[in-house]
Parts: structure tokens; C-alpha cells; sequence
């Protein structure tokens, strides 16, 4: 597609996958993505640094700037793609409940 530019994507690192909990690391650089996908379970957020979010729904994008520890919960069935729309590295940990 002319014009198009990939972006990278964000690096999910699983830091615990135990019977009650997946609790993963996600570490994006500028413009990094998750890809589109659906939350099988719902999950708390816990940002490690300030973020800028692009959240690409089927509903239509949304901006979204979260403070570094301001923590929020999903239920499950949220599909999104999830982008770092800022100038600087970003990371929040994502706790999802079995």
C-alpha cells in the first residue's frame, strides 16, 4: 500500500501465568502497537510511565493520556489496537483476572 508505514511493535514480556492471574509487561517505543486483539478476560492497568495512547476501536480512535500509576480495569470483550502516540517510551503492566 503506497504511503503505508509499519509500525513496530510493542514487546509483551509475561511476568506471571498462575492459575488466578497473567500479569504481563508491555514496552512500547514511539509509534509502537499491540496489534488488534480482543480481551478474553478483563484486566487492570497499571502504567510504569506517563502514556499517550492512540486506542484504535471499532467504534472509531480515541486519545487517551494516563498519569504513570493512575491504575484502571476492562472488563472483558474490549477489542482495541493499542499505540504509543508519543514522543517517548512507554511501559504499563496489564493484570488480567482468570
Amino acid at each position: 500500500m503506497p504511503g503505508f508505514k509499519a509500525r513496530p511493535p510493542a514487546e509483551p514480556t509475561v511476568l506471571l501465568d498462575d492459575a488466578m492471574v497473567r500479569v504481563t509487561r508491555w514496552d512500547f517505543v514511539p509509534g509502537a502497537d499491540t496489534g488488534v486483539h480482543t480481551h478474553g478476560m478483563g484486566y487492570v492497568v497499571v502504567p510504569m510511565t506517563d502514556c499517550k495512547f492512540l486506542l484504535e476501536e471499532q467504534a472509531g480512535n480515541r486519545e487517551v493520556d494516563v498519569a504513570r500509576g493512575a491504575v484502571y480495569r476492562r472488563e472483558s470483550g474490549m477489542t482495541h489496537n493499542v499505540v504509543n502516540r508519543g514522543d517517548e517510551f512507554m511501559s504499563f503492566i496489564e493484570i488480567e483476572y482468570k
